[in-house]
């Protein structure tokens, strides 16, 4: 039309249903908006818990004894900065289904002096090749074991 280009495909007759890594793919999209809402609020109080994104790969949660190098190294770092109370890296469900939470790690710490340290410590770091991304995330989720947000 014009000078402008116009694309033109078939519609596909009735409804689809959508494929399992296309529901991986949407759940993650909406999980990074969800997770962008957050950290974009001004003036986002502290809480003893830090989600730390861009940290592992599904792949990587897969393997057993992947799973239990991380979880070490996670403790190791996490303790670093204070005193951790719990670590929780949600894993891929064995049959394919969405899991909330899938690719961060949660740091519960004993006061909001060790997850503050932990937050500006971890955050912009690199791991395996990827920048770090460490915000504070809301204790009553994480308590209710709400990954999701």
């Amino acid at each position: 039309m014009g000078d402008k280009t116009l694309t033109v495909r078939r519609a596909n007759q009735g409804t689809m249903q959508p494929k399992p890594e296309q529901e991986n793919v949407l759940l993650h999209a909406q999980q990074q908006i969800a997770f962008q809402r957050i950290m974009l609020q001004p003036g986002v109080m502290a809480t003893t818990v830090v989600c730390l994104t861009q940290v592992v790969t599904e792949d990587e949660l897969r393997d057993d004894e992947e799973y239990e190098d991380i979880m070490e190294d996670m403790r190791q770092e996490g303790g670093k900065f204070g005193a951790l109370t719990n670590v929780v890296i949600p894993r891929p469900s064995p049959n394919g289904e969405p899991v909330p939470g899938l690719g961060k790690v949660f740091l519960k710490y004993l006061d909001t002096d060790g997850s503050s340290k932990a937050r500006i410590g971890m955050n912009g770091r690199k791991f395996g090749g990827n920048e770090v991304v460490a915000v504070f995330y809301p204790e009553d989720k994480f308590e209710q074991g709400d990954y999701g947000a």
